[in-house]
């Protein structure tokens, strides 16, 4: 009995970054494609018929009306407010006293945080995604639950023990040595191990004192492996609330930098509101940005400038931003991602919005060697994409002058029906084939 598995049909890959380069130039599909796997793993990208050829013993697998992709990679969500999604109407600061921070105190009971943990996994295979990089809570059995939970599914996850020392309710704060210590310890138990890889997480400036941003700076000075992943000029009241906070600070990337939290593999969400200095710094060393777009939106922070930021070379991902994102869905997300960026005059193509919730985030988190892209050697996280799954999504294929459009209208109009398969390191997980 063969190891091998050979899809057929129209397969997507890249040869560049259609954030910098034309589209055209840098994302290709192949009407007639197909990705033979083995063991795991992408042993090869190419015609499908001549993959059909070479290797007559691969179980095979066609798709017609369809796209195979890289599965989705999702840059920045919070997994334990997965059961506050979609909650009314509220500024951030508000929106994080009103819902997060209670729901997140539910996780202290570490039953609660394995069935969210795997409640959200399952949520979000069913839409595509295949890695993810989260938030936990500062209980650091919410991060051994997220990981144990990605591990039982083979899959590809970032994640950390949230830090935060003031700002927050009693049941909610940590330390500055617990978290020093928390961290260490999870990051020798998890970072490394199978496909999981750990991200030093202070929540935001406010909720961390000085001392432990520069705890945690120096933490990230011992495992420079790690990521680093917080959140960055989200909306204008919070940037005064910072200002207030860190009066000596030349602005709110400057409360990371003065504490060793600004470096190449740093994450830094939202990132809306950013001034000069602040891109500057951000292109010099090569951190990355995440674009939450349906976020921005639903909590009214404003508009994500992408096109700017990608003509300075500064890394940029995407991400659904669970909860304060109102889907799981990355469709959803590049949907809404192309929508602002019609607000701001630039929109995206389907090539770049498909590009950058698969190889851009993968490059944002550092795995563009693991996943994010099909090509040989990498793991076989895979999304086969219906391109007529709905009747109206389906009329629309049916008039499309080429498959962009066809993919453009799945982006625009697609939801979970929309996902026909997932693979995940070579294992079949989600089929509606």
């Amino acid at each position: 009995m063969t190891n091998q598995r050979l899809l057929l049909g129209a397969t997507l890959s890249y040869s560049g970054n259609p954030m910098q380069s034309a589209w055209e130039d840098a994302v290709k599909i192949d009407t007639e494609g197909g990705v033979l796997i083995e063991d795991g793993r992408i042993a090869a990208v190419g015609n499908g018929e001549r993959l059909r050829a070479d290797h007559p013993q691969a179980e095979v697998t066609r798709y017609a009306d369809a796209l195979i992709c890289p599965g989705f990679v999702d840059a920045h969500v919070h997994y334990p407010q997965t059961a506050i999604i979609a909650s009314w109407g509220k500024r951030l600061i508000d929106w994080l006293n009103t819902y997060t921070f209670p729901e997140e105190m539910r996780l202290s009971d570490p039953a609660y945080a394995g069935d969210i943990a795997a409640r959200y996994l399952d949520l979000t295979l069913a839409h595509g995604t295949t890695t993810v990089a989260s938030y936990c809570t500062i209980h650091p059995h919410s991060a051994d639950a997220l990981f144990q939970a990605a591990e039982e599914r083979g899959q590809r996850i970032v994640a950390g023990k949230t830090c935060m020392d003031r700002n927050a309710p009693e049941g909610l704060r940590d330390t500055v040595q617990s978290a020093y210590e928390d961290s260490k310890t999870l990051i020798e138990r998890w970072h490394g191990k199978g496909r999981a890889c750990y991200a030093i997480t202070p929540r935001f400036s406010p909720t961390s004192t000085p001392e432990q941003l520069s705890t945690l700076g120096a933490l990230w000075a011992e495992h420079p492996t790690c990521l680093m992943q917080t959140h960055l000029s989200e909306q204008t009241d919070e940037i005064e609330w910072v200002r207030g906070l860190f009066p000596e600070a030349r602005d709110y990337l400057d409360t990371y930098e003065a504490h060793g939290l600004l470096g190449e593999r740093g994450l830094y969400g939202h990132a809306i509101h950013l001034e000069p200095r602040e891109i500057d710094r951000l292109a010099e060393v090569g951190g990355a940005l995440v674009h939450c777009p349906t976020s921005n939106t639903f909590i009214g922070s404003g508009l994500f400038g992408m096109t700017g930021l990608a003509a300075r070379g500064i890394p940029l991902a995407l991400a659904t931003d669970t909860g304060g994102g109102s889907s799981f869905s990355m469709l959803r997300t590049m949907a809404a991602a192309y929508e602002v960026g019609q607000l701001r005059g630039t929109p995206l193509h389907a090539a770049q919005l498909v590009w950058l919730a698969t190889a851009g985030s993968a490059r944002s988190l550092h795995l563009q060697d693991h996943v994010g892209s099909l090509a040989a050697g990498m793991e076989a996280d895979i999304t086969v994409l219906s391109l007529d799954s709905t009747p109206a999504i389906a009329q629309r294929h049916a008039a499309a002058k080429d498959i962009w459009e066809s993919l453009f209208a799945t982006i625009m109009m697609g939801d979970d029906r929309a996902i026909a398969d997932v693979w995940v390191a070579g294992a079949r997980r989600v089929s509606t084939a």
